[in-house]
């Protein structure tokens, strides 16, 4: 999750020995937490940052654990990406991380039931940290996997609503809506026609609308992904319903799907200066906290707002929440440093300052608890709606499964059907789309 960019985009009991259960949990019986971080070693460190702030920002987070613990060294390699890890995972040997940090959430359920990644119970409780207490609901959420606490969150992500404050002037509109029928009447006042296109345009709902995917509106909903029995809850839970007729009255209503699509089409792209919502041609826009920093460097002529996602009707008590994901580390089960390898996604991770000064170097989510409510956080206020959404307990995230994100692929493909006209049966395709995910994950197990 980069300063000026985004990369795309998810317990045992322990016993009194923490070397055994490590061990265990992983089926690798040469590694396990037996090490001493009471003496001289070094850990490698393998993360996906690439840009230069950001490598910085990450260079400056180990000193600060170096001079913490400075009997442990720590070997840094970043801009690796999931697939490099995995094959280091799987293969381990000296030159392997003994520590990871991945960008990609959906990859937690892969690393948990694999064994790729040792589980942290025991080591949070070794240590007295209860992640329940730590953590935001939702990032404590998407670092487990049937019971395996593989993962600890490093900083997250928060969606949240942009606006055009000036538009809204313009148009006589007075706050940001609070419900998706509200929202619906915003986005319309706020089109304005310019021949058989627009001069600007509400709101793009349109799922290849950049951020405007199908996980990010259902987190509105907060949709119940699998059953107790581990099966595709879509064709059950009536917020995936609701959610994808949301979505497509309001394609409807803005001009349909060929129009839209023909506008966007023309448009900027979502990483550049010329992202239709600096340029005031998309007047709301559905993003992350990133979005705010790289708006504001465009200068644009226009005041920017930023307030939650709206929710349906009959959610309106839980106004505030929003969809979450963000950077996890983890533990190679590999590793013959487990115990030392600890200490540094402990510090990293948990210690207030270090996520708190780790968060104003490249502009992510604080990832703790006590991090978002840090005095020590240096940010535009507006950025307070995202820390906000963060540590709100009704915010959502997509749980982790065996395949990762293959499950969200085959929603968000019915979701391009649907919206397009391609399928017109709602029930019929949310169906076939929950008999497809029962499908792939049963081949994966």
């Amino acid at each position: 999750m980069p300063e000026i960019s985004r990369k795309n985009t998810i317990a045992l009991a322990a016993s009194a020995s923490v070397a055994l259960l490590a061990t265990s949990c992983t089926g690798q019986p040469e590694a396990g937490a037996s090490d001493d971080a009471s003496k001289e070693t070094t850990v490698t460190f393998w993360h996906a940052w690439s840009a230069p702030s950001e490598v910085k920002a990450v260079k400056d987070l180990v000193a600060g654990f170096q001079k913490a613990h400075p009997d442990i060294h720590v070997d840094v390699v970043g801009n690796m990406t999931d697939d490099k890890m995995n094959q280091a995972l799987r293969t381990g040997g000296a030159k392997a991380p003994d520590v990871i940090s991945s960008f990609t959430t959906n990859s937690v359920g892969k690393f948990c039931s694999s064994g790729a990644l040792v589980d942290l119970d025991p080591f949070f409780e070794k240590s007295g940290i209860d992640p329940r207490k730590t953590f935001p609901k939702a990032m404590n959420e998407y670092t487990r996997f049937e019971g395996n606490r593989c993962a600890v969150p490093l900083l997250g992500d928060a969606y949240g609503l942009y606006y055009n404050k000036t538009a809204f002037k313009r148009a006589g509109i007075t706050a940001p809506p609070k419900t998706w029928p509200e929202f619906e009447r915003v986005a319309k006042k706020l089109t304005i026609p310019q021949g058989d296109s627009y001069k600007q345009l509400g709101f793009m709902p349109n799922y290849h609308g950049w951020e405007t995917t199908t996980e990010h509106y259902l987190g509105q909903f907060s949709p119940t992904y699998f059953d107790k029995n581990g099966k595709s809850n879509v064709a059950k839970d009536p917020a995936f319903a609701e959610a994808f007729t949301v979505q497509k009255k309001l394609v409807d209503e803005l001009g349909g799907y060929r129009k839209l699509e023909t506008y966007r089409s023309r448009l900027g792209d979502e990483w550049g200066p010329k992202h239709p919502f600096h340029t005031g041609q998309v007047a709301m826009q559905l993003d992350g906290e990133w979005r705010l920093g790289m708006a504001l460097a465009t200068k644009p002529k226009f005041d920017i707002g930023v307030a939650p996602l709206p929710v349906p009707d009959d959610r309106a008590d839980q106004y505030g929440k929003g969809y979450i994901t963000g950077t996890v580390a983890g533990i190679a089960a590999t590793s013959r440093k487990q115990n030392a390898a600890w200490e540094l996604v402990k510090y990293i991770t948990t210690n207030t300052d270090a996520v708190v000064n780790f968060s104003n170097a490249i502009h992510n989510v604080p990832s703790t608890l006590a991090a978002l409510k840090s005095p020590k956080l240096k940010y535009d206020p507006r950025f307070k709606t995202f820390l906000e959404i963060a540590a709100n307990p009704d915010s959502t995230t997509a749980p982790a499964s065996v395949n990762g994100g293959v499950y969200l692929t085959t929603i968000q493909q019915f979701g391009y059907d649907y919206e397009s006209g391609k399928a017109t049966d709602l029930k019929k395709g949310l169906q076939e789309a929950a008999r497809q995910i029962d499908t792939d994950i049963a081949q994966a197990k």
